[in-house]
Formats: structure tokens, C-alpha cells, sequence
């Protein structure tokens, strides 16, 4: 069971963890900070705490505290409890969710332990929008996708604004971090997958001649825009693109991977 804390100064150092979470300088979460992991909202809370990242503490109003009774049960750790206005000044901004949670990174997942283990993955390239790439995480996690790999340009999944908009199901949708791009893609196909490159071009196949359903499959996602590098669609093993209406030419990266995931899964 978490201990509850009352915090009435904005100034106390046991809520440092999450101090200040509107300046880029000071954000725990951040490139070259402590390497935090920071959950909003009881959903998102919950989804944290029933993950493999250690959770230090909570943060909040009693009534969203107590919402997470249950959830906390064999939790160890603090719960700082205070009021809106005092949650308010620490944070650096009014949030409506009313909790926060802090944890410690989970170990890091190696490429080919991931790639062993799973059927069907994405692998994304220069997606560097924290709320595309929070998205994809939500929408793997919703079509059964086993994992994430992470190639070359990508921002770190583990962002709050990425937590927040995968509701946190980037917290169980497990990821690994290509080293060498787009080289590393050799390893999908040591182990038997197919890479399909998801691209607008003509010349590709449609989704449905793609056949995504069959055997290991990693479908290859690239950013708003400019779309995957022409060193990457050579990489993969075939280029797919998504049928659209005349007059339009893409789609909202995270809307096109749902497609795709979908068409991975044969329902």
C-alpha cells in the first residue's frame, strides 16, 4: 500500500520528481535529465503501474489518489497528496487528470531478443512527433502488434506527451532502438520476417496484393511528410502502398499504420 504524504509547500524537495514539467530545461523526461518516466491521469497511471517500470511516487488530489486504492495495493512507495492549486504551482500548469506518477526506466530490450520473440512488428524511421509516434504505440497495442523498432530520427517513445497520448499503452507494447539504419533491417529478415515498406508510390503494391497476414510480417512506417527514405524502401523486401480516394495523397502516419496493423492482422 502507498503511503500518503500531505504536501502543503510548493517548495518541498519530496516533490522534486515533478517539479517544473513546462520547461524544457528542467523536465525530468528529457534528453539529458534523469531519464524519468512520467504517467497523467488514473488510466494512464494504472496502465504504468501494472508495467515493468518501477514506480518512486505519486502526485495528486486525494479524490484521484483514492481512485487508485485498488491499483496501489502492493505498491511501496509514497503517495504526495495535495490540493489543485499547490499540485498546480509544482507541475507548472492546471491538470485536469489531478495525478501523476513517476517511475524509473525498465531495462533495455535488445533488437534481436524483440525480433525472436514477436510475428508481427513496426519499424519506424524519422518519426520525430511526440504525439504520432504516442499514436502508433495505441494503435499497435490496440491490433496486436508484437513490437516497436525504433530506427534512425526517432523521438524517444518514453516522452510524457508520447506516454500521455498512447495512454500508456507505450508502457507495454515493448520497443527496441536499431543501432545501424537501415543495415540493421537484416536482422527481420535473418529471422524469417517479411519487411513491407508503407509508401504513396504508384509503382507499389496495393495492401490487399501485399498478403500482410502471412507469416512473420514488420511493416515500415516513415515520418509526416517526407515518408520513409529511399535508403529504407530499397531495404525492405517490398514497397505496399494504401488505395486512396483521387484528389488525395497520404494519410496521418498514425492513421496509415492502423490501417496497415490492421491488414497485418487478417480480421
Amino acid at each position: 500500500m502507498v503511503h500518503i504524504v500531505e504536501v502543503d509547500d510548493v517548495d518541498d524537495p519530496r516533490v522534486d520528481d515533478f517539479r517544473d514539467l513546462s520547461r524544457a530545461d528542467r523536465r525530468p523526461d528529457r534528453p539529458g535529465g534523469r531519464g524519468l518516466v512520467i504517467a497523467e491521469g488514473v488510466v494512464v497511471v494504472e496502465r504504468l503501474l501494472a508495467s515493468p517500470y518501477p514506480v518512486r511516487a505519486l502526485f495528486g488530489v486525494r479524490r484521484r489518489i483514492e481512485e487508485l486504492t485498488e491499483a496501489t495495493a502492493a505498491l511501496d512507495v509514497p503517495a504526495y497528496v495535495t490540493d489543485a492549486d499547490v499540485m498546480a504551482r509544482v507541475v507548472g500548469f492546471h491538470l485536469n487528470r489531478g495525478v501523476l506518477a513517476v517511475a524509473d526506466r525498465a531495462p533495455v530490450v535488445e533488437p534481436a531478443e524483440l525480433i525472436g520473440r514477436s510475428r508481427r512488428l513496426v519499424v519506424l524511421e524519422g518519426i520525430g512527433d511526440h504525439e504520432n509516434l504516442g499514436a502508433l504505440f495505441r494503435n499497435a497495442a490496440a491490433l496486436s502488434v508484437d513490437g516497436v523498432l525504433l530506427g534512425a530520427g526517432c523521438s524517444d517513445p518514453l516522452y510524457r506527451r508520447s506516454v500521455r497520448v498512447s495512454m500508456g499503452h507505450v508502457l507495454r507494447v515493448p520497443f527496441a532502438h536499431l543501432g545501424s539504419w537501415p543495415e540493421d533491417l537484416k536482422l527481420l529478415r535473418d529471422n524469417g520476417f517479411r519487411v513491407a515498406a508503407l509508401t504513396p508510390r504508384a509503382d507499389a503494391k496495393s495492401l490487399r496484393e501485399a498478403a500482410l497476414d502471412s507469416g512473420p510480417v514488420a511493416v515500415l512506417l516513415g515520418s509526416e511528410g517526407p515518408g520513409l527514405t529511399d535508403e529504407a524502401i530499397a531495404a525492405a523486401d517490398l514497397a505496399v502502398r494504401i488505395p486512396m480516394a483521387s484528389g488525395v495523397d497520404s494519410l496521418n502516419v498514425a492513421t496509415a499504420g492502423a490501417i496497415a496493423f490492421h491488414a497485418m492482422s487478417g480480421t
